[in-house]
């Protein structure tokens, strides 16, 4: 599944691997509100394209420093 494709969605583990992050911080992402928006279908945990460019986007403008 190409993840460039946006009807494409990412599963936690794919959505970590793309982002170069551990499960873990993930996790830690959710509980404190920072993760990316997700969908539940059934027991899975999904990402969509569109979510992970927002949290990626929000996650960038958090690490920039802010002008004075």
């Amino acid at each position: 599944m190409s993840q460039e494709n946006n009807s494409d969605v990412f599963d936690i583990s794919t959505f970590c691997k793309s982002n170069k992050i551990s499960r873990a911080l993930f996790y830690q992402l959710q509980k404190a509100g920072n993760g990316p928006r997700i969908m539940k279908v059934g027991r899975r945990t999904l990402i969509t394209p569109e979510a992970a460019a927002e949290w990626r986007k929000k996650m960038e403008q958090q690490s920039s420093p802010v002008a004075a």
